[in-house]
């Protein structure tokens, strides 16, 4: 039996962030092996995530590119979390909420199938409504709330870029995700003309599941996302990852049998799902009650 190295999220975005430190610092990738006395293999090992790295390394690799100590701790930290079995990202623990890992995946996507059942997933809500969902966390500061709402709208740009090419956005949104009013009404009927508006984009497609379809794997699963990643020139394309996000951190799955669960939690959210066209209605339709609420 191979060994099994854990989920190789943290591998990879650790290899991806000792990679650009490095090419920042103008640094071969000779120079990084004799400066760091190890082989040539091994330093592009650690950058493919094809191999763990020890704290120690990426501390040396970090000093030798000049990062700052906090991130320097980041990524220290995150070397120790590529050896847990599964892997669990808890916010506030010892990898801090800037290092956003889920972004720099979804900045790399392909492809990005969401299902969300309670609000409107962060990279389609519009900045009253990030607002309001900030607005709730009162052990945030004024200023954090700005940077992070600032964050969630520059996330965005990504559905509308032209190189890479945009990726395909597949969104089940629960109904209850669209009558639960966030901030204001008028917060909320905004919200929902933004849906509208996007959902015309040829690379999105928002879907809704009607409440009336009752009890379904989408229920038990909660808010998920998948992201699949293009072949781009590599032997081995990395694996898709399943992104689920809790009130304390985050489960990041690639698994080949935790992939094909989901896979059949998507089927039959896909299945329950309202055409494109019925979903823009209801949408409408809700916009009004809102409207006249």
């Amino acid at each position: 039996m191979a060994e099994d190295m854990g989920s190789t999220v943290p591998r990879r975005q650790l290899g991806r962030a000792l990679r650009q430190l490095r090419t920042e610092a103008g640094v071969t990738l000779d120079a990084a092996a004799e400066a760091l006395e190890c082989s040539r293999q091994k330093v592009w090992r650690i950058e493919s995530g094809l191999g763990s790295a020890r704290g120690v390394d990426v501390r040396a690799m970090c000093q030798l590119y000049d990062a700052n100590a906090e991130l320097t701790g980041a990524l220290a930290a995150l070397a120790s979390e590529t050896k847990a079995k599964g892997w669990w990202h808890a916010y506030g623990d010892a990898i801090p909420d800037w290092f956003e890992l889920y972004v720099s995946l979804e900045q790399s996507a392909s492809r990005l199938r969401f299902y969300y059942d309670a609000m409107v997933p962060g990279l389609f809500q519009t900045r009253e409504y990030a607002h309001a969902v900030f607005q709730h966390r009162s052990e945030v500061s004024d200023e954090d709330r700005e940077r992070l709402v600032e964050v969630r709208l520059q996330r965005q740009a990504l559905l509308s870029r032209r190189l890479p090419p945009a990726p395909r956005c597949d969104v089940v949104l629960s109904e209850a995700a669209l009558l639960r009013v966030v901030g204001s009404s008028a917060t909320m009927a905004g919200q929902l003309r933004h849906l509208a508006a996007l959902s015309d984009r040829p690379n999105v497609s928002i879907r809704v599941l009607p409440l009336m379809a009752g009890l379904h794997r989408g229920v038990e699963a909660g808010t998920f996302v998948m992201l699949a990643f293009p072949a781009g020139n590599r032997a081995t394309p990395e694996p898709p990852v399943v992104y689920s996000e809790s009130w304390t951190g985050a489960l990041y799955l690639d698994r080949p049998q935790e992939l094909a669960a989901y896979e059949k939690v998507w089927a039959s959210i896909d299945e329950l799902a309202l055409d494109q066209g019925p979903s823009r209605r209801l949408i409408d339709k809700i916009i009004g009650e809102v409207h006249h609420g």
